[in-house]
């Protein structure tokens, strides 16, 4: 039974799916999933065109607004919108430390885990859409990860589209994990670089933080292993619009005169686990690396193994000289797997991820050229997350595609940009610009 219910200006239904966890074998196994439908008020009695909103991430359900909440509210003009909590997230059958023993050993796990990637989920949205719509189209809102499904949708199932909307979200078509990460460094490098030449204070307070996690055992309140590493791993803030000044104040105040000589501030050690904590997002650390496997080549801890080309990365080596410790971005290693008390029981079922090579072909490039579904994406300029040229090629290689190329904002844009994001790139897509 679907329940409804109001915010301001908007009616919100609970809506649940089943769906097979292996669409493959449609009378198999089956999983449920969850979504959460939004009307304007003022509209809820109206026959309106559907808009399915797909989340960045992998691992992150989708944003539970309050009333009409940022973009939300330019799309509640002309649509009833579906916020999908994606296969493995949020109330969707969720995949954590908790849940996944059930699905038996570390091997059993991996095999189930290949089941939630873009693939699966555009399979996911098409059996939804049969129930939700009645088969008709409709737009998808891609953000992230969120725009790298939507191109997997133009590639496995292009008739469920009306259009389709992508905002930092173009991945490549081809790219081997080690590729992407090789694009990645340098431009983290920059960010970092970016964020110290603006707050130059910063450079003396990340040396001495990382200089006392080298030389000293944390453990955060909630048993997270705090390493120079996991504190380099912070740099993910700066692909956000405010992450710059949010990583500043969370320097500025690190440390604190104890009876026993300074110490890293209780305040500093709540924020920086609440950032580095895979609790609430296991699936992100899970399968991150796997969303760029479609060869016979296992992904085998890419991010890692391409850091070693970087040793401007290595702190130990940078406090040897005079030189600024370098933050890390968008990146997943091994030693999360010990660090983090949410994702040590998935050790085993993590390498074993990491050496698999039989992953499914995740996009079409011949039918991608054949498009002819109205498509227009955003492309942050020097996105810390997703490269730009590699946005910029696949662009090229979608049919009809339009761009609208910014530095206006990073990654978060359609948070940050709100209704303006969206409205412009609607306009886009259906020739008004």
């Amino acid at each position: 039974m679907s329940l409804s219910y109001r915010q301001p200006g908007v009616i919100l239904t609970d809506r649940r799916f089943t769906v097979p966890l292996d669409h493959a074998a449609p009378d198999g196994e089956t999983i449920e999933l969850y979504a959460r439908e939004a009307v304007a008020s003022d509209n809820a009695g109206q026959e309106l065109p559907w808009l399915l909103y797909l989340q960045g991430g992998p691992g992150f359900g989708a944003n539970r607004f309050v009333g009409r909440q940022a973009w939300l509210d330019r799309a509640l003009k002309d649509y009833r919108v579906l916020l999908l909590d994606q296969r493995g997230t949020g109330s969707s059958t969720p995949a954590t430390r908790q849940t996944l023993p059930l699905r038996g050993g570390p091997a059993e796990q991996a095999d189930y885990l290949t089941h939630f990637r873009a693939d699966s989920i555009v399979r996911d949205c098409e059996v939804i859409r049969a129930e939700a719509t009645g088969g008709a189209p409709w737009t998808v809102l891609g953000q992230s990860f969120g725009g790298f499904c939507a191109v997997s949708y133009l590639s496995l199932a292009p008739e469920g589209l009306d259009t389709a909307v992508i905002t930092g979200g173009l991945p490549s078509l081809h790219a081997h994990a080690d590729d992407v990460y090789r694009a990645a460094y340098p431009r983290i490098e920059r960010k970092v670089t970016a964020h110290y030449a603006r707050y130059a204070q910063d450079v003396e307070r990340a040396r001495r933080i990382a200089d006392h996690l080298l030389t000293h055992d944390v453990v955060l309140p909630n048993g997270y292993r705090f390493t120079v590493e996991a504190f380099q791993s912070l740099g993910l803030m700066l692909g956000a619009s405010d992450g710059s000044h949010r990583l500043h104040h969370l320097l500025e105040d690190a440390f604190v005169r104890t009876p026993g000589g300074l110490d890293l501030s209780d305040a500093f050690q709540e924020q920086a686990q609440s950032l580095l904590s895979y609790a609430g997002h296991p699936l992100y650390a899970l399968v991150h690396e796997s969303i760029y496997g479609q060869d016979a080549c296992p992904t085998a801890w890419a991010a890692e193994r391409v850091r070693a080309e970087y040793p401007q990365f290595d702190a130990a080596k940078a406090l040897t000289g005079d030189g600024p410790v370098l933050f890390t971005g968008e990146t997943i290693h091994p030693w999360m797997f010990d660090t983090d008390p949410a994702l040590r029981p998935l050790r085993q079922t993590a390498e074993l991820l990491a050496t698999r090579t039989d992953w499914a072909p995740l996009y079409d490039p011949a039918r991608l050229a054949a498009n002819e579904v109205p498509v227009a994406a955003a492309i942050y300029h020097d996105d810390m997350y997703v490269d730009t040229a590699h946005s910029l090629e696949t662009a090229h290689a979608i049919r009809g595609l339009r761009t609208w190329v910014t530095d206006e904002f990073e990654h978060d844009g359609l948070r940050a940009g709100a209704p303006r994001v969206l409205d412009r790139l609607l306009s886009l897509a259906r020739d008004e610009v």
